[in-house]
Order: C-alpha cells, then sequence, then structure tokens
C-alpha cells in the first residue's frame, strides 16, 4: 500500500526499506511510524512509502483508548462535583476522595503520548468549573513532566490544578452562571474564590503548597494580578505551572457572544504572555511541546482552507508547513495566512 508521507498515521509499519533519492538508506522494513519518523522521511525528501495494509485493529484501539480516557474523565469530574459540594456544604472535603479520583487517571494518562489529541478529546461545547478544573488539573500534570519534575511533583502539581477552584464552591451560584458584565461589588466577590479556595484547603488538612496554588493563581509576575498583587519572587512555583495551564484552558472554552478560539490561535496568546505576566519557562515548555504534536494534524487555515501541517518552522513556531489537498503553503513565505484552528 503506497502513501504520501503527509498521510502517514501513527502505526502505520513500513513495507519495506526506505531509500531516499541519493541512495541513503533512511528507515528499515518494518518501522512503526510515529511523529519521528514522519519528520525524518519529510527532510530527506522523501515523497511517497509503502506501508503494510491498515486494519481495523489499529483503529479500535484508538478508538477504546479514547473511549477509557473518556469514561475516566466523565468519573473524575462527577467526583469533583461531590467534592465541590463536600465543601460548599462543610467548608472542607475529604483529601481521600481527590487522590482516588487522580491517581488511576494519571496512570492511565502517562500512556497517551498525543497531548493535542487529548486536549481535544477534553474540549466540550459547554465548560463548567468541573470540567475546567479537570482541565486544568491534567495539562498542570503534563507541563511538570515537560518541566522534569518528579512524578511524586507532578501528582502534587496536578491535584493542586484540580483543586485550584475549590474556592468558587463559597461564591454564590447566581454568581458564578452570571452571563454578561459584572459589577464592580460582584468582580470582588469573584475574586474571593482565592481565599476560599485557601482556607478550604488548609481546613481539609492538605498541604500549603496545594493551598497557595488556589490562592495564587491569578497573581501575575509584574503585580497586575490576585489577590495580593504580588510579584515574580513571591509566587510559588508549583503556582506558576498552574497559571499557564489556567490561562490556556481558560482562552479555549466557549463564551457567551464570543467565538470559540482554536488551541493555535490561543497558544498564540499564552506565549504573548510569556514576556511579563507568566513565566516565560513554563509557557515555552507548553509551546515548545504542543507545537511539534500538531504535525499531522488537519488545521483550518485563516483563508478557510483545511490542510495538513507537514513540518513545523523552526524560526517560526506559528507558521509551519501545510498541504491543502496537493498544494503545499509554507506559511512562513504567505505571511497573510495563520493557522485558526487544529480539527482533528
Amino acid at each position: 500500500m503506497k502513501v504520501h508521507v503527509t498521510d502517514l498515521k501513527h502505526g502505520d509499519c513500513l513495507l519495506t526499506d526506505t531509500f531516499n533519492s541519493v541512495g541513503l538508506h533512511v528507515l528499515p522494513k518494518r518501522t512503526v511510524v510515529q511523529r519521528e519518523e514522519i519528520t525524518i522521511l519529510i527532510r530527506h525528501k522523501i515523497e511517497y512509502v509503502d506501508i503494510e495494509p491498515r486494519t481495523t485493529l489499529h483503529t479500535d484501539n484508538g478508538g477504546s483508548l479514547n473511549h477509557s480516557l473518556n469514561d475516566n474523565f466523565d468519573h473524575a469530574i462527577q467526583n469533583y462535583e461531590s467534592i465541590f459540594l463536600e465543601a460548599l456544604a462543610q467548608g472542607t472535603f475529604t483529601q481521600s476522595m481527590v487522590d482516588d479520583t487522580l491517581q488511576p487517571l494519571l496512570e492511565t494518562l502517562d500512556a497517551q503520548k498525543d497531548v493535542v489529541s487529548l486536549l481535544l478529546l477534553l474540549e466540550r461545547d459547554d465548560i463548567d468549573t468541573y470540567h475546567h478544573s479537570l482541565q486544568v488539573g491534567l495539562l498542570s500534570y503534563y507541563i511538570a513532566a515537560w518541566l522534569g519534575h518528579s512524578k511524586e511533583e507532578r501528582y502534587q502539581i496536578s491535584r493542586a490544578g484540580y483543586l485550584h477552584d475549590i474556592g468558587k464552591s463559597q461564591v454564590p451560584l447566581s454568581l458564578l452562571n452570571k452571563v454578561g458584565i459584572l459589577t464592580l461589588s460582584e468582580e470582588e466577590e469573584l475574586k474571593r474564590h482565592t481565599s476560599y479556595g485557601y482556607d478550604i484547603i488548609r481546613g481539609s488538612k492538605m498541604d500549603e503548597s496545594t493551598a497557595l496554588v488556589a490562592l495564587q493563581h491569578h497573581e501575575f509576575e509584574d503585580g497586575t494580578g490576585y489577590p495580593n498583587g504580588i510579584l515574580k519572587n513571591e509566587i510559588h512555583p508549583f503556582t506558576e505551572i498552574v497559571a499557564v495551564a489556567n490561562i490556556y484552558m481558560g482562552l479555549t472554552a466557549s463564551r457567551p457572544n464570543q467565538p470559540k478560539q482554536g488551541l493555535v490561535a490561543v497558544l498564540r496568546k499564552v506565549h504573548e504572555m510569556g514576556f511579563g505576566k507568566l513565566n516565560g519557562t513554563v509557557v515555552q515548555a507548553l509551546t515548545g511541546h504542543l507545537l511539534p504534536s500538531f504535525v499531522g494534524k488537519s488545521v483550518r487555515l485563516s483563508n478557510g482552507e483545511v490542510g495538513t501541517i507537514v513540518i513545523n518552522n523552526p524560526t517560526d513556531i506559528f507558521k509551519p508547513l501545510v498541504k491543502v489537498d496537493d498544494v503545499f503553503r509554507d506559511l512562513s513565505r504567505e505571511r497573510s495566512l495563520s493557522v485558526e484552528e487544529v480539527i482533528m
């Protein structure tokens, strides 16, 4: 089965040895193709390769994994609702419920390397506090891994992300659900969720770092955040990670009277915030690991065309080479074009 390299799927297996135009052996037969192998083939200017026939098993395995993850996500969201309601009623929650929910889910995530597909799987049309909290917790886990944190620290950071908005349990539901512009007094009350979260987490006998993340996740390095307007050197390292995940996931959510923004457009905004407001190292970890994951994904361009990202441009991370039908568009040269949305 002969296919163009841009049409390869992760898990395809090469049927024959592959050579470039000058006879250099590039990849041996029976190589299982992943992102790195596709990149190698493109760099050697190889257009077509022979692969073994694709089986339905390959597709079913992916679907089975997605189904399993969806079940785990739904379970984690349901449990978060129980935690949230317990905090609402008592001002504290049961720590063991958090651990029993997150630990099995994070073990499953370790096998899911395609983070972009995971983020797309997490997308919902109607994002509430429960969904958002899970999204932030999972993305915080990946960012912590990319930054080299130990498995124990990754879990602590993910848990802090999962609980960062628990203080909203003390904010009136009518305020959380309000559509439209908040009054000044309503804004001040909503901002108190950070302090409420700190008190709830400490009252639930959890560690100080998790409580500080709840308190500080809206602080900015330039001192323009809340509740205390602290500067970079006062923000906890775990908060720096959760803050980036919180901003990113918040920008991807649908909002009333505002079109939904695509992953790339949001990533571009977060990238800009890495110069003064968010920790630059954390932002670079996010962009540096997510953007390469877009290779092979279907995307919609700013002119409405749909194509596939072939390779990233190392000198301009937001201007990749995109194949639209049989035409290759180099966005680093066609400056008026940009990637607006990742479709799959």
